[in-house]
């Protein structure tokens, strides 16, 4: 017999004749070369968890972010956005103790730097700094196009830095993520084509890249001395509905200014229900499979219910359900969450994280989130 877990949803109303002012934040100086242009920046008292950076917010609102723009024009799926820059920080992770360092948006490599330098095509004697090589889609033939593919389509900067005495943050490590196109689209003699790129090509092409950057990195005497990890990424099709993933990364040591050997990165992104989910992760497939199922003799008419499951080393760490439905009330939202949360309760094996997001047609309406090791999932339902 299903036992089911009931689901309270209320709200608190706390009312006061007067608002206090909660002390959740320092001010902090990050230190220059040049001593009158240091920076003042806060920094949050709490993070939300002991995994996750406390980040460094300037009060200069402009230098949020001097990259930031690039990366949503460069890269064609919107998942792999998040996933690029959200990865990024994960894999840092392995370099950069979250406990000690703080994390800063990338300070050095702005977008003009990037779009109109170094991710632009190059054509001989006019932009050398161009990582991409240059070809006229009026003139340049097929075969010019095949043998001068454009492989990197993003580079981002992520900054880490150490709290010194007197409230003063110093720069201990930059991250640089490369971006690189699993696919290859190019217009020549009137027609369009698309050239697959394979991981190995994508590899050797973002190792090559990885030294060309660290090179003009160490040409700034303020990273000539800065450990710098790279890390490479692999995207997916614009048209998927899963994002890429990374395939490899390093660390260079702050006195270095070459970099040594690569670590490969075994992590997969996989789509439910899919071919590949089925013949290669058939027990989870076959759980998602049974989820669906429960689902549609609850709401017949919902559709196209996918996940998205997160691999490391071919092992599951998170599943991320999206459920369109279409909904009639409030009330109507509030019972189908009560149902699916029972579900995830019952369904899902408690080793892995399960996030479930219910969405009518335009908005969101509730998110479960089933932490791995503990016993009850987190659930909200938005007004």
């Amino acid at each position: 017999m299903r036992k089911w877990h009931a689901l309270l949803v209320g709200s608190l109303l706390l009312v006061s004749a007067c608002t206090p002012v909660f002390d959740n934040k320092d001010e902090v100086i990050q230190e220059t070369k040049d001593k009158d242009s240091n920076q003042a920046s806060i920094v949050p008292n709490h993070s939300i968890s002991e995994e996750t950076y406390r980040m460094i917010l300037s009060e200069d609102r402009s230098k949020v972010s001097k990259a930031r723009s690039v990366t949503v024009n460069q890269m064609g799926n919107r998942m792999d956005i998040s996933e690029f820059e959200q990865g990024l920080r994960r894999h840092s992770k392995e370099y950069y103790d979250p406990e000690e360092y703080f994390f800063q948006p990338g300070q050095f490599l702005n977008g003009d730097t990037l779009l109109e330098e170094w991710l632009s095509r190059y054509a001989e004697g006019e932009n050398e700094d161009g990582l991409n090589p240059e070809l006229d889609e009026g003139e340049a033939t097929v075969e010019q196009f095949r043998k001068n593919p454009k492989y990197i389509s993003n580079i981002v900067e992520q900054d880490y830095l150490i709290k010194k005495d007197d409230d003063v943050v110093e720069l201990k490590g930059l991250t640089i993520g490369i971006s690189l196109r699993t696919v290859y689209n190019f217009t020549a003699e009137g027609r369009s084509y698309k050239e697959d790129h394979s991981t190995e090509k994508l590899l050797e092409k973002g190792k090559e890249y990885a030294g060309t950057i660290l090179e003009r990195l160490r040409e700034r005497d303020e990273l000539k001395n800065v450990p710098i990890v790279f890390a490479l990424y692999e995207e997916e099709e614009a048209s998927s509905k899963i994002p890429g993933q990374f395939i490899s990364k390093t660390m260079v040591k702050g006195s270095s200014s070459s970099i040594g050997d690569w670590k490969d990165i075994n992590e997969k992104h996989v789509l439910f229900p899919s071919k590949e989910a089925e013949n290669d992760y058939f027990e989870d497939s076959q759980i998602f499979s049974d989820f669906r199922e429960e689902v549609s003799d609850y709401f017949p008419n919902f559709v196209g219910m996918i996940a998205n499951g997160f691999y490391v080393d071919n092992e599951l760490q998170q599943v991320s359900i999206d459920i369109p439905i279409q909904f009639r009330s409030q009330s109507e939202v509030v019972g189908f969450t009560q149902y699916v949360y029972g579900l995830v309760v019952e369904m899902f094996p408690d080793h892995y994280d399960v996030e479930v997001k219910i969405n009518s047609m335009d908005q969101q309406e509730s998110l479960i989130v089933q932490q791995a090791g503990k016993e009850e999932p987190f659930v909200h339902i938005y007004e």
